[in-house]
């Protein structure tokens, strides 16, 4: 979903369902709520210019021009295939890059032709052997959130562009062919996290090896020389707000960071050092910016999504910018959901257009009604007040059950929410006869800093004692739940866990299925590994507390193991599994005598 910063037009992609491939463009007019097919599917991808005048896509590789104003449509040729097609803020010129997954270069194609804006196709790094790459997010980006490698300058003048080779670096280029290297110490801070370019100077973050400490810094655009806005620290990892840094029309520099201190433990945003959200809300992204209602027009409000006092809840807030003598000011816009999106005074929340906190319109959808209406019973249990849920079969009346656990993809992936799209899967588990428990261990983000970095080189440990605590606690409001037939499933991560959760918890856990699993943290992308269990130079023994394959060495005894799509000596393993699979193997194991 994108809203052209005019306000006046919504450009989205729209298929039939969750998962018809043949997602085709759209486009909303606000004004008058009607809405125009631009282009079937299938969709790869694609960008709008500033004001949603004309948009670049992709289909099938093909590069495509369209003009949102009249709807017509032009195929641009090119000797490659297209990915990351992006017009620049006027709608003149269209960037892209070929040949992604090798020596990607990025090209520009417009009224003077098309061109090699950078790229150094067929030569390698001398010192690894790989291929050097620009255009692309890099090595390490995934695990930051960023998806992207290159930027247009507001003018449309400049590209900001990512350089993957030994390492990522960030250059300036001139549509005329001058360029110059941005400037940091890349050794001292390698992690380049997030980067923005939406007005002023282009903002980016980077972090050191261990992100213990980063720093936001402002380019200058012209010599490539960086100026320090803020420092991020903290003793476990540093945790940037998705959406930040970003400038504000008055010039300070927005920057998401933690309150822990004075007895705070929160997650907020600051403008040039000064407090913007109460520690009340835990900041979880920056939507964008909205006038606010008969304010200043050089102070919008700042559109938050986060959670206040249930991290179970998603909610969308206005964030007043402006200085005042109240402290920070805070106001929910109710009925709106996550993933909003903001352009001139309006905004989009899912289907639902809004402008001044009123609903004006809406989007057609042809998505098929949810097959489910799952009915979870969310608590917060131990004294840790652990966030859990517990789903019935559908009808349930009274009787013993065994218990599932779904552990989903690991820390960082909040299972409990209230929201019934994200119980439609595991609602089919519970009606095959499991009462569904999922719990948000600490690790989890939602709830408070401390309590989302309380695993920095204890995941396995602090995470299983959790799950043990948490089930033993649900049996005191929920006796039908049968703790001698418990089982686990979980993928990634999540599935890592469900496997140790079987062989370092035997006497609670009897089966487990884990798709995809991490049978050793060093095969994780260094970002990720070290964020959570730190250098392995110095960590060798964290590592190996974390490792399946010294699990399965250390259980004498231990319930039954599938693995899809790993293998372990001692545990069963199968390249593939369907859900009915799954569901056979573990209804087998806990309807079986214990052993």
């Amino acid at each position: 979903m994108k809203v052209g910063a005019d306000g006046a037009r919504v450009a989205f992609l729209r298929s039939s369902g969750a998962f018809d491939p043949e997602a085709a463009l759209w486009l909303h007019e606000v004004a008058s709520g009607e809405e125009h097919l631009i282009a079937p599917g299938p969709i790869d991808s694609y960008a709008i210019d500033h004001e949603a005048r004309v948009a670049a896509f992709t289909r099938g590789g093909r590069l495509f021009r369209a003009d949102l104003v009249t709807g017509e449509v032009t195929a641009i040729p090119t000797g490659d295939p297209v990915h990351d097609p992006r017009p620049d803020p006027h709608g003149l010129q269209i960037g892209y890059v070929i040949d992604p997954d090798r020596s990607a270069s990025l090209r520009v194609t417009g009224p003077d032709g098309d061109r090699l804006l950078a790229g150094e196709p067929g030569n390698a790094w001398r010192e690894h052997g790989g291929s050097i790459a620009w255009g692309v997010a890099g090595a390490g980006a995934a695990e930051f959130g960023r998806t992207r490698g290159w930027w247009w300058a507001p003018d449309g003048n400049q590209v900001l562009a990512v350089r993957t080779a030994a390492s990522n670096s960030l250059h300036l280029l001139d549509l005329d062919d001058g360029w110059v290297d941005v400037h940091w110490d890349r050794e001292t801070y390698p992690h380049l996290a997030q980067v923005r370019w939406s007005g002023g100077a282009p903002l980016i973050t980077v972090l050191r090896r261990m992100q213990q400490h980063g720093l936001v810094l402002s380019v200058d655009p012209r010599t490539g020389e960086t100026q320090v806005h803020a420092e991020l620290a903290d003793a476990r990892w540093v945790e940037p707000i998705p959406g930040t840094p970003r400038h504000l029309p008055d010039g300070r520099v927005l920057v998401g960071g933690e309150l822990a201190h004075d007895g705070f433990d929160a997650r907020c945003l600051f403008a040039d050092g000064s407090l913007l959200t109460p520690p009340g809300l835990y900041v979880r992204r920056v939507a964008g910016l909205l006038p606010r209602p008969g304010g200043e027009a050089g102070a919008p409000d700042l559109i938050v999504e986060g959670s206040r006092d249930d991290p179970s809840v998603w909610e969308v807030y206005r964030v007043r910018t402006s200085l005042g003598g109240g402290g920070p000011e805070v106001t929910r816009l109710p009925g709106a959901s996550r993933d909003v999106t903001t352009g001139g005074d309006v905004l989009v929340a899912g289907d639902q257009v809004w402008r001044d906190d009123q609903r004006i319109g809406s989007l057609r959808s042809l998505a098929a009604a949810l097959p489910y209406r799952p009915e979870p019973v969310l608590e917060r249990v131990t004294d840790r007040c652990l966030p859990a849920a517990v789903l019935y079969p559908a009808g349930f009346v009274g009787g013993g059950l065994p218990v599932l656990v779904t552990l989903g993809r690991g820390p960082g992936d909040q299972q409990v929410w209230a929201e019934d799209a994200a119980w439609q899967e595991r609602q089919w588990w519970a009606d095959a006869g499991f009462a569904v428990v999922s719990v948000d261990s600490r690790g989890t983000p939602g709830v408070a800093p401390s309590f989302e970095k309380a695993i920095h080189r204890r995941l396995a440990d602090v995470a299983l004692a959790d799950l043990v605590d948490a089930l033993r606690a649900l049996t005191g409001k929920h006796p039908e739940l049968d703790l001698t037939r418990v089982a686990a499933r979980g993928h990634g991560l999540g599935g890592w866990l469900a496997a140790l959760a079987v062989l370092r918890r035997p006497e609670v856990f009897r089966c487990a299925v884990a798709r995809e699993p991490v049978l050793d943290w060093g095969d994780l992308p260094r970002p990720i590994a070290e964020r959570y269990l730190g250098d392995p130079s110095d960590s060798a023994h964290i590592y190996r507390n974390h490792s399946l394959t010294e699990a399965v060495a250390e259980a004498p005894r231990h319930g039954p193991v599938l693995l899809v799509g790993a293998e372990l000596p001692g545990l069963r393993s199968t390249p593939a599994a369907s859900l009915t699979e799954e569901l056979a193997f573990l209804q087998e194991v806990v309807s079986s005598p214990e052993r």
